[in-house]
């Protein structure tokens, strides 16, 4: 009982670090933006279907191929906000909804496309190492999958905490007219804060790939998921995101193990309706704007 405890705590922290890459850009971009991005997972899956076709097509491992998914999503969020998601910021947002969600269609019509409908999966040669942590055998591609996602959510965590750009950021969240004031450039900021967003959603893509098998329609789930998390955290609040991901993360692992793997995607749901329903400002949430 102790080491299936064990291994659920630990499973579930690993896939937490994971979720929070997940859920950090959509995070991001609600706070500058005010609005959901409902074409986040299926850019997610996106760097997933780029990252598998650079190993099977070139043998690029797939932690290589996240720089290069970043760079060029940095590039197409930068162009999809400026040329269309730009329009609509300080008109009405609930058409700027709509095309994420035309987007997410898009997407999603695309890779079945080009990718047809099958499941498919990551495999590289270290796929199926372990690690052996005092008798609790761990997936080797779960502790990489997750030191990466922390190195990634770090070096985001210094650009909006140490740099100019990181500070404008962050002063557009807290209150987009006022920064204006003071000589922030809102629509380039916006701008910056998408692509990014865009781009950290990308690089959750490969990891996503080495620890799950997908498929065109599954952006549905992950979307899901990832919107439950940034409620529970508390909307705009990248800690509380880190905070509600390792809490689902956990929960998951806990009834995969302890109940059946098929009741592990009601975890989410269940939490986001406890949470909307008695703190719907979420754990690490406001009334204030802000990205905590």
């Amino acid at each position: 009982m102790t080491q299936v405890l064990v291994q659920g705590l630990v499973f579930g922290l690993l896939a937490g670090g994971v979720y929070a890459l997940m859920s950090s850009g959509m995070s991001m971009i609600f706070g500058v933006m005010r609005m959901v991005n409902l074409g986040h997972a299926a850019i997610m899956l996106t760097g997933s279907y780029i990252a598998v076709t650079l190993l099977q097509q070139l043998g690029v491992d797939p932690l290589l191929s996240i720089p290069i998914i970043v760079a060029a999503f940095l590039v197409v969020g930068a162009l999809f906000e400026r040329g269309v998601l730009g329009r609509f910021i300080g008109g009405d947002l609930a058409l700027a909804v709509l095309v994420t969600l035309g987007v997410a269609n898009i997407l999603e019509g695309g890779q079945g496309v080009i990718w047809t409908s099958r499941f498919y999966t990551i495999r590289t040669g270290y796929s199926f190492n372990t690690f052996n942590l005092f008798g609790l055998y761990i997936p080797l591609i779960r502790i990489i999958a997750a030191a990466e996602a922390a190195v990634l959510l770090v070096a985001l965590w210094l650009i909006l905490s140490r740099t100019n750009l990181g500070r404008s950021i962050r002063a557009t969240i807290q209150n987009r007219s006022v920064a204006q004031l003071v000589g922030v450039n809102v629509a380039r900021v916006t701008m910056i804060a998408f692509a990014i967003g865009v781009a950290m959603a990308g690089a959750a893509g490969p990891l996503m790939g080495m620890l799950y098998t997908w498929y065109p329609d599954s952006h549905w789930l992950w979307g899901g998921k990832i919107v439950a998390i940034i409620i529970l955290g508390g909307l705009s609040s990248l800690r509380g995101a880190l905070l509600a991901s390792m809490i689902l993360g956990v929960a998951e692992q806990f009834v995969t193990l302890g109940i059946d793997v098929r009741w592990a995607p009601m975890v989410f749901y269940i939490f986001l309706l406890v949470v909307m329903l008695f703190r719907p400002q979420g754990l690490l949430g406001s009334v204030n704007r802000g990205l905590a």
